[in-house]
């Protein structure tokens, strides 16, 4: 049995939120892609998009304010989070992670 590696999404991340009822605002998104997430005065995950103000919404990927971050980086904040808040989705709509 070959060994996978979770660190590389086999599909495009186009879309992402974050769940704000599982935010506990442990800010492991922020560490790890701090152009992407940051904390909201409640303290909770929002995604930082080109067009204020920034959202725990579904966002696409054209939206976010860092044009150049990387697939692996989206999705090792999104592995980073302990309550699995933020959703990855790809081109067709498809979860991808958690």
């Amino acid at each position: 049995m070959e060994n996978q590696t979770v660190s590389q999404p086999k599909k495009h991340v186009a879309r992402l939120e974050v769940r704000r009822d599982l935010c506990i605002g442990a800010a492991s998104c922020v560490a790890v892609a701090p152009s992407a997430f940051e904390l909201d005065p409640e303290n909770k995950a929002v995604l930082r998009r080109k067009v204020p103000p920034p959202s725990s919404d579904m966002t696409v990927r054209e939206d976010l304010e860092d044009q150049a971050i990387d697939d692996e980086t989206l999705l090792l904040a999104a592995q980073s989070c302990p309550t699995q808040a933020i959703i990855l989705y790809d081109e067709d709509g498809k979860q991808i992670y958690p």
